[in-house]
C-alpha cells in the first residue's frame, strides 16, 4: 500500500516543497503536509529531531539521548509524499530556486527555512572558544561527561586550588535553560556527589549562576523571578546578578567588575540568535540575526521563500512589535499556520495572517520546584512542577519517548539518583595527569 501510494505521488506534478530544518517548526510543516498535494523534502544536518527543552536533563544524567531524540525516517516513513536527506545547506540561489548542500543541489517551488537558533555569545570571542553550549544532543552528552570527569579528577587532586577549580561550575545566563541546569546540578551535589563520592567533601562543589540582568528569568513576572531565585538559593546555587563575563580561558573567567573565578567548566546559556544561510542577505535583520518576514512568514524581498520559528522576525502589531520570542510554542504555531496557508494556496485562496497565542511560560528548578505563568496567573511549587512534567511529556514526538521519559523520571524520583552517569568521551593524557578532555567540534 505504501509503495503504491508513493508511486502515485511521484507520478503527479505537485509543487516541490523544500523544508530546511527538522526542529519544532519544520516537523510541524512536514507532518501537516503529509498526504497533501505537495512533494515534500526535508533537509537536516542531523538524522533526528531533538526535543530541546529537555536537553539539560540529558546533560545532567537524568535522561538518555534516545529519550528526547527521534529519527526523522521513522516519522516520515508512512508519509508517501515526504522524503528526507541528511545534508547541510551551504547556499540558497533564489533566482534559480535552488538550494546547494554538501551532498548536492536540490530544486524547489517553495522553500521553507526552519533553521532554529544557535548560541549567541554577543561578540565574546573568549567564551565562544572556551565555554560549553547546550543546543544539541552531542553538546548535552559533552556536558554530562565533563562534570562526571571533573568529579573523578577531583578525587585524585592533591592541590586545594586545583580541587576547587574542578568543582566550580559556572552557568552564564539565568533564563530558563540556565536556571533549570543550575537546579539540576545542585541536586546532583546533594545526592550523587554526597553519597557516591564519600571520600570527598560534597560541599566543595560550587554552582555559580551569572546574569547581567537584575533578576533571574527576566522575561517572567517579578513574582516568578523572586520565587525561582528563592528555589535556587534553597538549593545552594550562588546567583550573581548584574554581572557579565568579559574574558576567560579553560581555567578561569573574568567578570566586568574585575573579579576572577577559577573554574574548568563554563556553560553558556546567555542567549540565542537565528541561524542564517548565505544567499538571502537581503532579507536579514542584522541586529536580530533573523529573517524579516511578513504576517504569512514570507521573507521580505523574495518570492516563495518562508521562514518559521526562531529564525523568523515578525512584527505583530502592538503586542509583539519587536518580533516573537524564540521559543518552541512560537515555532509550533507558525509551522501549523504555514501549513494552513499552503493548503489555501493550492485552492487559490488568500493567505491568512499569523497571530501568536501566548500559552504561558514555565521553568523547573529541581525536585518539586517550578514556576508557571498562564495568562495573568503565576504560581510555583509541586503543582507547577507536575504541570511542567505533563506539558513536556505530551509534547514529545513519539509514544516510546514519552514512556522512556516517564520511566526515567519515576525511577529518579523514587531512588533520588541520576541514573545515566556514563562518561562517553575520552581523556587526553599529559604526562601522568588527567587533563581537560578533547571536545569534538559540532
Amino acid at each position: 500500500m505504501h509503495s503504491t501510494a508513493k508511486a502515485h505521488y511521484d507520478a503527479l506534478t505537485y509543487p516541490r516543497v523544500l523544508v530546511v530544518g527538522g526542529g519544532f517548526a519544520g516537523l510541524e510543516v512536514v507532518q501537516g503536509l503529509a498526504g497533501k498535494p505537495y512533494k515534500v523534502l526535508l533537509l537536516d544536518k542531523q538524522n533526528h529531531h531533538c526535543f530541546q527543552p529537555l536537553l539539560y536533563q540529558v546533560a545532567t544524567a537524568s535522561l538518555g539521548a534516545d529519550s528526547i531524540g527521534h529519527p526523522f525516517r521513522r516519522t516520515i516513513g508512512p508519509m508517501p509524499n515526504v522524503a528526507f536527506r541528511m545534508a547541510e545547506v551551504e547556499r540558497v540561489v533564489p533566482e534559480a530556486k535552488r538550494v546547494e548542500t554538501n551532498v548536492g543541489d536540490f530544486e524547489y517551488d517553495i522553500l521553507i527555512l526552519a533553521l532554529g537558533s544557535t548560541t549567541n555569545f554577543f561578540g565574546n570571542r573568549a567564551m565562544a572558544e572556551h565555554a560549553m553550549q547546550l543546543k544539541s544532543i552531542s553538546q548535552a552528552l559533552d556536558i554530562r561527561s565533563d562534570f562526571l570527569q571533573e568529579f573523578e579528577r577531583a578525587m585524585v587532586m592533591k592541590d586545594e586550588d586545583d580541587l576547587r577549580r574542578c568543582l566550580n561550575f559556572v552557568i552564564v545566563g539565568a533564563g530558563p535553560t540556565g536556571v533549570e541546569l543550575s537546579g539540576a546540578l545542585a541536586e546532583i551535589r546533594r545526592t550523587v556527589l554526597k553519597h557516591e563520592y564519600r571520600e570527598m567533601n560534597s560541599d566543595l562543589m560550587r554552582i555559580v549562576l551569572i546574569d547581567s540582568n537584575d533578576r533571574v528569568l527576566k522575561n517572567f513576572t517579578e513574582h516568578s523571578s523572586a520565587l525561582a531565585l528563592k528555589y535556587l538559593q534553597d538549593l545552594g546555587v550562588e546567583v550573581m546578578l548584574g554581572k557579565r563575563v568579559v574574558n576567560g580561558d579553560d581555567e578561569s573567567i573574568t567578570l566586568n567588575d574585575g573579579s576572577r573565578l577559577d573554574t574548568n567548566t563554563v556553560i553558556w546559556a546567555a542567549g540565542v540568535k537565528g541561524m542564517l544561510i548565505p544567499g538571502l542577505e537581503a532579507g536579514v535583520n542584522e541586529r536580530a540575526s533573523r529573517y524579516t518576514v511578513d504576517r504569512t512568514n514570507a521573507i521580505a524581498g523574495f518570492s516563495d521563500i518562508y521562514a518559521v520559528g526562531d529564525g523568523a522576525l515578525m512584527a505583530e502589531g502592538e503586542t509583539w512589535p519587536q518580533g516573537h520570542p524564540q521559543v518552541a510554542t512560537v515555532a509550533i504555531q507558525q509551522g501549523r499556520h504555514l501549513v494552513k496557508n499552503l493548503l489555501r494556496r493550492v485552492e487559490g485562496k488568500e493567505l491568512l495572517p499569523f497571530t501568536y497565542r501566548n500559552k504561558g511560560s514555565m521553568a523547573v528548578i529541581g525536585r518539586r520546584r517550578a514556576v508557571v505563568e498562564i495568562g495573568d496567573r503565576s504560581f510555583g511549587g509541586v503543582i507547577a512542577w507536575l504541570l511542567w512534567m505533563f506539558v513536556h511529556v505530551v509534547q514529545l514526538v513519539s509514544f516510546r519517548n514519552r514512556m522512556m521519559v516517564l520511566f526515567n523520571w519515576g525511577w529518579k524520583y523514587l531512588s533520588w539518583k541520576n541514573t545515566i552517569r556514563l562518561i562517553v568521551r575520552p581523556y587526553v593524557r599529559r604526562g601522568a595527569n588527567l587533563s581537560r578532555p578533547f571536545v569534538a567540534q559540532e
